[in-house]
């Protein structure tokens, strides 16, 4: 069942509910400022509707802090560009220099990123020496997360924290942070100097992730259903092979993890943003413009449709399209997306990241 579009939908028909998400969002981020101890580390998820951490990873701290900054380019309220400002500075230093994850793009470009961004579109007044911290350290985390690299048989992919035998579906959206750098000029030095282009790793990591982590409906498998995403694709480091999908997150690892399908959608959209951007001599190495973009929009218009054919008619899908209690649901999918049923959850994160996309 399609997602039912309203094409009468206005902007101006949504700003009253924009006044009250901002206004929900003010409160939420306010009580975080004031409740969350960071000794216990980033606010992760939910527990009864109290935040709590989880200790594999901070890759939400970013998010606690850009959340501010995006509030305050909303709103204009100073007190949310404090808090941003002041989170990045005292604590963030520690992502941008983490060998360990696959999340530099989610943290670093959220904080650093938008307050750069902030102060090129003359948001905030221009202080040359803030800039160039905020440029640094984008740099720097692209080049780091560049740096966590499994070399494939013409190309390969950054690894996530399972280690190097594993591709992740979300890292996608992560890419942007190596585009970022990119625009910046830099590299990552390797052995003896040598230097690796940011661009390219990008591009190998879009690739791998093109053909390993998405379906596309050719045969692949028994599970190949065009646009469904396998959260993790594990490879044999002794040859490079690829041997099965896996999922950290998901249902199993033939199904589709709703939220980590919507970081598909997103980052292939995105990156086919950035790729306008670019020169056409900057592709002549990888393949050129129109290989590389074609591989981009086939991957994001493959997600897209298969994102709207498991949603609900409000865009808003179940966590997993095959979570074993949907068929107590009925024919879910022709209807409004039920938060309080009382068999699966629904992911409206997935919903926002799909909409962006």
């Amino acid at each position: 069942m399609a997602i039912k579009i309203d094409r009468k939908l206005t902007p101006q028909k949504l700003v009253r509910k924009l006044e009250r998400f901002f206004d929900l969002s003010g409160q939420k981020i306010l009580s975080i400022q004031k409740s969350w101890r960071v000794s216990k580390g980033a606010p992760v998820s939910t527990v009864k509707g109290q935040y709590t951490t989880r200790g594999w990873t901070e890759w939400t701290q970013g998010f606690q802090f850009g959340s501010a900054v995006l509030q305050y380019d909303a709103t204009g309220d100073e007190r949310f560009l404090k808090i941003g400002r002041t989170g990045t500075v005292k604590h963030m230093a520690s992502h941008v220099s983490h060998i360990g994850v696959h999340d530099h793009g989610f943290n670093n470009v959220s904080t650093y990123g938008n307050l750069r961004r902030l102060m090129r579109e003359g948001k905030i007044s221009h202080d040359a020496r803030e800039m160039e911290f905020n440029e640094l350290a984008l740099k720097v985390s692209g080049a780091v997360q560049a740096a966590r690299w499994t070399d494939l048989p013409g190309g390969g992919y950054i690894y996530s924290f399972n280690g190097p035998h594993s591709l992740f579906i979300d890292t996608i959206r992560s890419l942007r942070v190596l585009g970022v750098a990119h625009q910046l000029g830099h590299v990552l030095m390797g052995e003896r100097d040598r230097k690796i282009s940011l661009l390219e790793r990008l591009v190998q990591h879009a690739e791998a992730t093109a053909a390993y982590g998405i379906y596309y409906g050719e045969g692949r498998d028994a599970y190949d259903v065009s646009g469904r995403t396998a959260h993790e694709s594990i490879f044999n480091l002794n040859d490079g092979s690829y041997r099965c999908p896996n999922s950290q997150q998901g249902y199993s690892p033939f199904s589709t993890w709703t939220r980590g399908l919507a970081w598909a959608l997103c980052g292939y959209a995105e990156q086919l943003e950035f790729f306008r951007t670019l020169r056409d001599t900057e592709f002549r190495a990888l393949g050129g413009r129109r290989k590389m973009s074609a591989m981009l929009l086939k991957s994001a218009m493959a997600t897209a449709d298969f994102y709207i054919q498991n949603s609900c008619t409000d865009g808003v899908p179940a966590w997993d399209t095959d979570a074993p209690q949907l068929h107590r649901l009925g024919d879910y999918l022709a209807k409004r997306s039920n938060p309080h049923n009382n068999f699966e959850p629904v992911d409206s994160s997935a919903a926002a990241i799909a909409a962006q996309g």
